[in-house]
This record gives C-alpha cells, sequence and structure tokens, in this order.
C-alpha cells in the first residue's frame, strides 16, 4: 500500500489564527496558558483536517509558535548563552526574547530559509556549546496526536543542517567540531521518540540541495550511523533541489527511507532508483509544495509508475517540501477569476490532489479516470487562454537594444551631479521607505474596500498620513525623506494590484516570520502597467517639504521571488516582463520631479540558485531586470536599492553590477559582520548599513547605534557612508519610531562633528 504523508503543513491557520494569538499574547491580552491552548486547538484542528484528506502519515513538530529553527535548537539545549536562560525551564516570554529580542539583548539574527522568503532564527554556535536533549515540548505534541488516533511522524531539522544552517561565534573555530555533542542530543531525542511510540521520525537535511564540502559530505555516513541505533526508522528529507550527486552517498546511509524533491528535480528519480536499496522506502515529493497551480495530475502519474512498478509499497508520496510555503484553502476564494481559480491548488487541494494519485497507482488509471480528465482539461484550457498571453509584451522585450540596461555615466559622475542638487551633509541620514501601519491607517483602508469609504475621501486619509510623516521626519531633522507608504498594504501585492497579469486573493496568506504573514499575488499571464502607480502620492509627498523625498518602488526581482509565479514562462522573462512595467513607472516619477528614486531589492539573494553552477546565469539576468526599471533616468537622478535578511558576501560583484547610487542593507544583528565582504571588494558606490533592528521592540541606545557606525567607517569611506534603520518601519509604532530615529541622527550628526574636526 503506498503510503502519503506530509513534511509540514500550514501553520498560520486558515484565517491567521496563529497570528492573532501571537499578536495577543505580546499585548499581554491574553497570558501563556491561553496562548498555548489555542495553539495546542489549533495544531489538533489541522491534524484532524490532514485525517479527514486520506493522509496516513502526519507531521508532528512542524507546528512552530515562532520558528522551527529556533524550536530545533532548542530540543538540543542550545539556546544562545549570551541570554542567560535555562533550556530545560524556558518559558513563553524567555522563547519571544530569543525571537524578538529585550533590553539587554538583541534578537537572534534572522536570514532567508535558502531561497524561500520564509526567514528563519540563525543558531549561535561556540567552541564550547553543549547540547542537552530537551524533548519535553516536543513529545507532548506526540501525546497529543495519538490521543486523536493520529499516526504521527515527528519532524525535526537534522543535525548536520541544524549545524550548518549557525553561525560560528567568538573565536573562529570549525563548526563540525560540535557535531559529536550535538549527535549525543540527537540519540536522546530519538530514543525518547521511540520510547514514547513513534514508528518514524524525518529528519530534513536540505543543505544536500546545496554544494557542500567534502568534509561536510563525509560526516553523512558516520552521524546517520551513530543516530540510527535506538531510534524510530528514520526517513532523511532533501528538498529545495536536486541530491542527484549524493544518490550513491543517501542509498547506503543506514536510514530507513529517503525523501526527494521531484516538483524542483524531477530528473533526480532516476539516479535514485538505480539500485534502490532493497530495505528503504522512497518517498517521492512529487506535488509542488512552493506553487499554487493544479497538478498535471496525468504527468505526474505517468511519472511515478516505473517507481511504483519497481517499489511497490515501498514507494511513497508527498509534497515536495512542507507545505508552510503555500497557502491554506483556495475554497475560500470565491472572487477569483473562475478560470483561473480552476488552475490552482493550496494546502487543502494539495492532499486531495496526493491522495488522487495514491489511488491511480494502488487501482490504476480507471479508478481515477474522472480527476485526470479534470486534470487535463485545466491544463489545456490554461495554455490556450486569452488571459495569459499579450504579444505586444513579447515584441516589447525582443525590440530591447544590447545597451537598454546601462546608465548613460559612471558612477562617479553621476554622484557629482547628483550632490550638486542634494547638498547632503556627509553621513546623510534616511529610512527604508515605510512607516508605521497605525489602527487607522489599516481601519481606512479596509473601510474603502468594502465601499464605506468614498475614493476621495481614501485619499484625503491617506494625505494626512503622508502630512503626518512628513513633518515628523523634518521635526526629527532627517536629511532624505520618505512618503511613509501609507496607502500600501504590501510591498508586493500594492504593486501587483495595478499591474496587468497578477491576480490576488483574500485568504491566501503565508507566513514569513512569527507573526508576519504575506499575500503573495499570482503571476499568470504576460505583464503591463496600465497606468502610473505611485507618482500622485510621491507628488504630494513632495510638495510638502523642501528636502528631497524618495519615490519607493519594489524592484522586479523581489516581485517575482515573493510572488506565485506562472510555470509555463522561464523565471528571467517574466522577470523582465516585471521590470519594463516597473521602468515606465520610474520614467513617471523622474517627470513628476521625484528626483530621488528607491527600487527595493530585498530578495535578490534568496533568488540564487542554491547549486553554484546556475548562480551565474541567474545573476546575469536577475542585474540586467534591475537595470531596466531605471532605463534612460537622467543622471543627476538619484537611484536607491535596498536588500535585507541574505547572506550577500559571496555575490558582491553582481551587487556591484547593478550599479544602484546608493544601497541599503540589514547588518545591525550581526554587528556590521557583512561590511566586512563590501569593505573586502571595496564596494564603488555609495552604501547605508542598517544601524538598527526594526524587527525587535527595543529602542536602541546611543552607544550602540554609535559603535555601529565606527564599525562601518572602517571599511567604508565618510563620503560614502549613509545612515538609516535595517528596513521599513510599518510593523513599529510611532513612539518607538521616533526614538529610535531622534537616537539615530543624534548620532550621526555627532560624528559628522568629529569627521570635520578631524579633518
Amino acid at each position: 500500500m503506498t503510503t502519503t504523508h506530509l513534511l509540514g503543513f500550514p501553520r498560520i491557520g486558515a484565517k491567521r489564527e496563529l497570528k492573532t494569538l501571537l499578536e495577543n499574547y505580546w499585548k499581554q491580552e491574553i497570558d501563556e496558558a491561553a496562548l498555548l491552548a489555542g495553539a495546542r486547538a489549533l495544531r489538533q484542528r489541522h491534524w484532524l483536517l490532514q485525517k479527514g484528506a486520506g493522509v496516513e502519515l502526519l507531521p508532528v513538530g512542524d507546528f512552530s509558535l515562532y520558528d522551527h529553527v529556533l524550536d530545533a535548537q532548542l530540543l538540543v539545549g542550545a539556546a544562545p548563552p549570551r541570554f542567560g536562560f535555562d533550556p530545560a525551564a524556558l518559558d513563553a516570554e524567555q522563547y519571544f526574547q530569543l525571537a524578538r529580542g529585550n533590553a539587554g539583548q538583541p534578537a537572534q539574527e534572522m536570514t532567508k530559509w535558502f531561497d524561500t522568503n520564509y526567514h528563519y532564527l540563525v543558531p549561535e554556535w561556540h567552541a564550547d556549546t553543549a547540547f542537552s536533549a530537551q524533548p519535553q515540548r516536543l513529545l507532548g505534541q506526540v501525546r497529543e496526536a495519538q490521543a486523536l488516533g493520529i499516526h504521527t511522524k515527528p519532524v525535526l531539522v537534522g543535525p548536520l543542517s541544524l549545524l550548518w544552517l549557525g553561525k560560528a561565534k567568538g573565536l573562529a573555530f570549525d563548526k563540525l567540531r560540535l557535531l559529536p555533542g550535538l549527535l549525543a542530543a540527537y540519540r536522546d531525542l530519538l530514543a525518547a521518540l521511540r520510547a514514547s511510540g513513534v514508528e518514524w521520525v524525518q529528519l530534513d537535511e536540505p543543505i544536500l540541495a546545496l554544494d557542500l564540502p567534502q568534509d561536510w559530505l563525509d560526516a553523512f555516513a558516520p552521524a546517520y550511523q551513530q543516530l540510527q541505533a535506538g531510534a524510530p526508522s528514520i526517513l532523511l528529507a532533501s528538498y529545495f533541489g536536486s541530491a542527484a550527486e549524493h544518490a550513491a552517498r543517501l542509498k547506503a546511509l543506514p536510514v530507513a527511507g529517503l525523501h526527494l524533491d521531484l516538483a524542483r528535480a524531477p530528473q533526480q528519480l532516476q539516479a535514485f532508483l538505480a539500485g534502490f536499496p532493497e530495505d528503504k522506502v522512497l518517498s517521492a515529493g512529487i506535488i509542488d509544495g512552493r506553487n499554487v497551480w493544479r497538478a498535471d495530475l496525468s504527468l505526474m502519474l505517468r511519472q511515478l509508475q516505473a517507481a511504483h512498478a519497481q517499489l511497490g509499497e515501498r514507494l511513497w508520496l508527498a509534497p515536495s517540501c512542507s507545505l508552510l510555503h503555500s497557502p491554506f484553502d483556495l475554497a475560500a476564494e470565491i472572487q477569483l477569476d473562475a478560470d483561473l481559480k480552476s488552475w490552482l491548488a493550496f494546502a487543502v487541494q494539495k492532499l486531495n490532489e496526493l491522495k488522487t494519485l495514491q489511488r491511480g497507482l494502488r487501482r490504476g488509471r480507471a479508478a481515477i479516470a474522472g480527476e485526470l480528465a479534470g486534470s487535463d482539461f485545466a491544463q489545456q484550457q490554461k495554455q490556450g487562454s486569452p488571459l495569459i498571453h499579450r504579444p505586444a509584451v513579447r515584441q516589447r522585450i525582443a525590440a530591447l537594444p544590447a545597451d537598454a540596461d546601462r546608465r548613460a555615466s559612471p558612477y562617479p559622475q553621476r554622484a557629482a551631479r547628483q550632490q550638486a542638487w542634494l547638498k547632503l551633509p556627509p553621513l546623510p541620514t534616511t529610512t527604508i521607505g515605510s512607516f508605521p501601519q497605525t489602527a487607522a491607517i489599516r481601519a481606512s483602508r479596509s473601510a474603502f474596500k468594502r465601499g464605506e469609504l468614498s475614493a476621495a475621501d481614501y485619499q484625503k486619509a491617506m494625505e494626512s498620513e503622508i502630512e503626518l510623516a512628513i513633518r515628523r521626519q523634518e521635526e526629527l531633522g532627517l536629511d532624505v525623506l520618505v512618503h511613509g507608504e501609507a496607502e500600501r498594504n504590501d510591498m508586493v501585492e500594492y504593486f501587483g494590484e495595478q499591474l496587468s497579469g497578477f491576480a490576488f486573493t483574500a485568504g491566501g496568506w503565508v507566513q514569513s516570520y512569527g507573526s508576519r504573514c504575506v499575500k503573495p499575488p499570482i503571476i499568470y499571464g504576460d505583464i503591463t502597467r496600465p497606468q502610473p502607480m505611485t507618482v500622485a502620492w510621491a507628488r504630494f509627498a513632495q510638495s510638502l517639504s523642501a528636502k528631497p523625498v524618495k519615490g519607493m518602488l519594489t524592484g522586479p526581482v523581489t516581485i517575482l521571488q515573493w510572488s506565485f509565479t506562472r510555470n509555463d514562462l522561464p523565471r528571467s522573462e517574466v522577470c523582465r516582463q516585471i521590470a519594463l512595467a516597473l521602468n515606465d513607472e520610474v520614467r513617471d516619477l523622474e517627470a513628476a520631479g521625484i528626483r530621488v528614486i528607491q527600487i527595493d531589492e530585498p530578495a535578490i539573494r534568496e533568488g540564487l540558485p542554491l547549486k553554484r553552477a546556475e548562480r551565474q546565469g541567474y545573476l546575469n539576468w536577475a542585474g540586467q531586470a534591475f537595470r531596466l526599471s531605471c532605463r534612460g533616468v537622467d543622471d543627476a537622478t538619484q537611484i536607491h536599492t535596498h536588500m535585507c535578511y541574505s547572506e550577500f558576501g559571496d555575490i558582491l560583484p553582481a551587487i556591484a553590477a547593478l550599479d544602484a547610487d546608493v544601497i541599503t542593507i540589514e547588518t545591525s544583528r550581526s554587528d556590521m559582520a557583512l561590511l566586512a565582504d563590501f569593505g573586502r571588494f571595496r564596494y564603488p558606490n555609495a552604501i547605508g548599513p542598517g544601524v538598527y533592528d526594526i524587527h525587535s521592540p527595543r529602542v536602541p541606545q546611543t552607544d550602540e547605534i554609535r559603535h555601529l557606525l565606527q564599525k562601518a567607517l572602517q571599511v567604508i569611506p565618510a563620503e560614502q557612508l549613509w545612515v538609516n534603520p535595517d528596513c521599513g518601519l510599518k510593523t513599529r509604532d510611532w513612539p518607538e519610531v521616533e526614538a529610535a530615529l531622534a537616537t539615530m541622527v543624534q548620532v550621526s550628526r555627532k560624528l559628522r562633528e568629529e569627521l570635520a574636526h578631524t579633518a
């Protein structure tokens, strides 16, 4: 009997119930007992939903109050020692302080989970890090599931991936030196799970999709040799790419099964089927866990039949990865175009697709003839739909000249022309774009969308908020202002709603980190900009101040990466379409007198292929798309970009090739560590390293910002250095924003005086 299972399920709930629970707890509207009770009810509801859909082996431990990598650290007793917390007695308040910081300690660093838009909390490893198994919380969830009659499969980040994903702190050392102690903690965890009646456990090793050093690859066999003794049956899961080059190594591991991502890398199946061991199961991740398109069931059934003929009941079926990256349920989307909706599948629908493929393998194609016919019809209808194809868009791209993506003059000439009119002081201060999205702003937007507020009244309300943001920035003494983005719901959704070829859901939320959820657009067709999107707001903001106000756009790579994109065109082609649509907006902003324009690209590193051999091609077209978005602007127009929460050191030449006049980056959580890379590379243009962490509610102290700026000045010439927060401020409250920015401006002015005195 072919078994169906999941690697993980969306935590947030159909209506973002987890977000509500967390924020109510943080606001002290509920206590820890109510938080934990609500979380327990939510995950039990999810288990029963999965069981009702016919999933036979359900994940336990994939549900997290904030982040599964943080949970993995705590399972092995490895909370950062700087907090002084006892891992065996950690309460909810302390748990969230690790994620969000406290008065004495900044939060753990946060970065992207491989090439997704999910953010994980980076483990902190020291040469003397000690590990101890802390299975209590996980065992509690196992008992919950067992009480409901759930056949459980606990899900853990594998030891090698957990070790790899962390950062070495203090004096330099080889992280692999920590592996023996970590494996001892994992052995105790696995033994405790087996003693609780667990038959299968899933250990996720997504680093197998990377180009790993040889010593890390060599560590797998002895590590898993130690883990398998006294443990439940181990399913080792790789995903997000191909592990075909490791097929022989993985087939020889002492584990009971292997999971492969056949959505991202279907070709790897043959490498594993050849000589597949008779004592192992092979889990086929056939349903795409990271996109929203309906499965081509006929194609997938053909792909699986040879494997099923060889393996029989040892072939398991699953999504390619955790459904954490998928929206919850398509059934709630009653306003989507009917044709488009028929092409889609969210997490709940993916469970049904999984069950259909299982029946097809067990009973033959005739048993699922109706489902196959429906799938075939949807694929054919989508392929020929006039909703998708706009010949003029393809023609515009084909007609671009070879140098279409190049600025007229090199940076030094542009910088001189820009400074001639900007007249900025040394260490100019600015922010990244957004200001607090207050309850009043959200209420006005909701009333407008419900038709309870007229367009004129909505515009008046937003202009009032923009004026408030401008006045407060002037009072604080910032040098380059922003309009605050009061009118924007989300940095991608706002633009997608105004571009052709995009569709939006009512409840298609996915978790980005903690309580932060995003609702990615669905790119289904060719893209154009029917009319200006930001020009009126920017023009109004600039009319309120003699200081320059930045025009704010989300860049083409980020719009692509943070959308569910079409699967019938190369991503590079879709990105160029977005870039040209944005270029129309940039030109209109410039014509309206907006001469500082920020085109944010926080996702450019996130989109980097996991395999080095594929990276240069991506960087070439991603860089071209960014440059196309600012094609044709005058040398005196200053182009900014912003990047955050990714490691950039290995792609600095490509970042420099974007040729933005100013780049702002996240660096505060890492104590400016990223700037060492920029210093070694001698980044040629201006740069604004973030001087405080906006994802934490704590207000930075004067000495903290000064410390970071002094570190920045050691590697970045003062004439190239800008001063700004890590990221936008929409999630913060005005009192903490004003306090933090006042400190930032004060420190910048003091350093200016010192620089002038030194000169």
